[in-house]
């Protein structure tokens, strides 16, 4: 189960929508999964209620850069990403054990 979750994305544009609407998170999640598979993972995972997902297929993008010796080239890894809907009134607080 553990193994579809990779992790929770916390970035400036999933924040903002996160505080927008406070019931929808942001997960990295592996490139196999469906969506079925990713809603049992995340209800047994923080004891929420998943009312809608959403899954995105990211590309890698090509990246280059300069250096002594010439220009080095390579790929940032492709990922799947999962937007989910919690039900009303329900959140996941990432923050709290720290």
């Amino acid at each position: 189960m553990s193994s579809i979750i990779i992790k929770p994305i916390v970035t400036e544009k999933q924040t903002a929508i996160s505080e927008k609407m406070p019931n929808r998170v942001g997960f990295r999640v592996s490139p196999k999964a469906n969506k079925l598979e990713i809603k049992t993972a995340i209800e047994s995972l923080y004891n929420v209620t998943v009312v809608k997902i959403n899954t995105m297929q990211y590309d890698g993008k090509r990246k280059s850069r300069y250096t002594k010796s010439g220009v080095v080239s390579g790929k940032e890894t492709s990922f799947k990403k999962a937007i989910v809907t919690l039900k009303e009134g329900e959140t996941i607080d990432f923050f709290s054990n720290i």
